[in-house]
């Protein structure tokens, strides 16, 4: 029996949002699964989970072969721990993030969800800092969020304050651009944009302007076919 051609209506619609941390990328993301009834999926929480993980296991996130470890034992259930926004989960996070063999052991579970979306979803949201360049280069939406290093620390600093967590805006920005640097300059897939991304900067958007660029795009490139 001959097989059944592909269709673009039969393989799933993968947006890519990347960007660095605190422009806006997963406000953005989840607002956009829920409008267009797609899987949500942060990949960040996955770094975040293995950050957890050795933290808790009172290992160094910077040793490559106990951050390779928790990696290959994350699951789901790792990513609904209520601390994983926690500013030294985050700092473990960008560590372990940059040991390859720790890439190696998410990639399969990231190329998975992106292949066939749960719940009998028609399509993805998935962001993170390498969705377009490396998990998924053939996505079908391409999203880089950006926004000036003040501007993320501004909102960074007003986070944890909401949060009653002590902080001091100086601090902040300087831990942003160390962030930047590290993400952007590892070896194993460096923060940058992909080729074919839509570039969008929310220094001074807030988050209803970005949301409606964001869906102007894919309207665009998707020519409304999958969306609304």
């Amino acid at each position: 029996m001959a097989s059944r051609p592909t269709t673009a209506a039969s393989v799933p619609l993968v947006i890519a949002v990347d960007g660095p941390a605190a422009a806006g990328k997963g406000t953005l993301s989840r607002r956009l699964a829920e409008t267009l009834a797609l899987a949500y999926l942060d990949t960040g929480l996955l770094y975040r989970a293995v950050g957890r993980r050795v933290l808790a296991e009172a290992a160094d996130p910077s040793d490559a072969v106990a951050a390779a470890d928790a990696a290959r034992r994350i699951g789901v259930d790792d990513l609904g721990h209520a601390d994983l926004r926690d500013e030294r989960v985050g700092e473990a996070a960008s560590r372990v993030a940059a040991v390859p063999a720790v890439r190696d052991a998410l990639l399969a579970f990231q190329r998975g969800f992106a292949a066939a979306p749960p719940a009998g979803k028609s399509g993805v949201v998935m962001d993170g800092r390498d969705i377009g360049t490396v998990v998924c280069p053939d996505a079908r939406v391409k999203i880089f969020v950006t926004a000036s290093p003040e501007e993320r620390a501004r909102r960074r600093h007003k986070e944890l304050l909401g949060r009653g967590v002590p902080s001091i805006y100086a601090r902040v920005l300087a831990d942003v651009i160390a962030r930047d640097q590290r993400d952007s300059e590892r070896e194993a897939a460096p923060l940058k944009r992909a080729a074919d991304a839509f570039v969008l900067d929310t220094t001074a958007l807030d988050a209803d302007a970005a949301f409606e660029a964001a869906l102007r795009h894919i309207e665009a490139v998707t020519g409304g076919d999958r969306c609304r």
